[in-house]
């Protein structure tokens, strides 16, 4: 992984300069892990005179040793579908938990409804949009989703790109820590496919939903209000980087590189 960038905190120019456009100023994200972001997003919620609010039921130690030790941050250690319902005044969702579409299309959901309440725009700001969550789910806890809402998975099951299907303990894996679901593609499978759906049921004419893809380092959304006073500036902003073909391009030759040392090394295992 040493080789290969993935983290949300690489997008942090653009995603602290949309909050600061949206003059955004407590903040609730889903997914901490380490707390690269969470640092950011803090600093800036610092500055702001709000708060982050972090969600994630089982993040890393070093997250827990650093949040215990910042003020203005909450860590809710719950699941997000348990744990967002609870929270009020929230300006802003970054989005990074589990990959799949059954979790991100109710995250959106109950961001939705508590931003309705509230009487506020939506803005919610999501990772790994693009391959090779988009169209396909990835599990941390599959026990957690409701078995009607799960596809077939396996904890040994690795993907290749332009492949729909699954390798065992081959390609881009966990290594047990996650599950992919075996089939790539359809109904209800994927992150993309998520915001795709939600955007569908959730916009009215009064309230359009705008969307921004930036295809790079396993792809940033930004979902919005078009109706937002701020919304202009924003969509002004993240234009250039929505679907933008030289990023993509570089993000498709970086992934194939990557897939193919893997293929190097499991290889090399193979001849040992």
């Amino acid at each position: 992984m040493s080789l290969l960038i993935h983290s949300m905190s690489e997008f942090s120019d653009i995603i602290l300069h949309g909050l600061q456009i949206a003059g955004a100023r407590n903040i609730a994200e889903v997914g901490a892990e380490f707390g690269g972001m969470s640092q950011q997003l803090a600093a800036y919620a610092r500055v702001a005179g709000g708060s982050l609010t972090s969600i994630d039921p089982a993040p890393k130690a070093e997250f827990l040793a650093w949040a215990r030790e910042t003020p203005e941050v909450r860590h809710i250690a719950e699941p997000s579908h348990d744990a967002m319902p609870t929270l009020s005044d929230i300006d802003a969702w970054v989005i990074d938990g589990d990959h799949n579409y059954y979790t991100v299309i109710n995250e959106l959901r109950i961001a939705d409804q508590l931003a309705r309440r509230d009487g506020k725009p939506l803005l919610a700001i999501l990772h790994d949009v693009s391959w090779p969550c988009a169209r396909r789910d990835f599990y941390y806890a599959p026990e957690r989703i409701p078995e009607e809402h799960r596809h077939a998975h396996s904890h040994d099951a690795g993907v290749i790109l332009g492949d729909p299907g699954w390798h065992e303990n081959r390609g881009f894996r966990s290594g047990g820590h996650f599950a992919w679901a075996l089939h790539e593609g359809g109904p209800r499978n994927g992150v993309l496919t998520a915001v795709e759906d939600f955007r569908a049921e959730a916009q009215t004419g009064e309230r359009p939903l705008a969307w921004a893809h930036v295809p790079a380092v396993f792809g940033l959304g930004v979902l919005f209000d078009s109706s937002a006073p701020w919304a202009p500036a924003l969509a002004e902003m993240i234009v250039p980087w929505h679907n933008n073909k030289l990023l993509a391009a570089l993000e498709q030759n970086r992934l194939r590189n990557y897939l193919a040392v893997i293929d190097w090394q499991d290889r090399a295992a193979a001849a040992a």
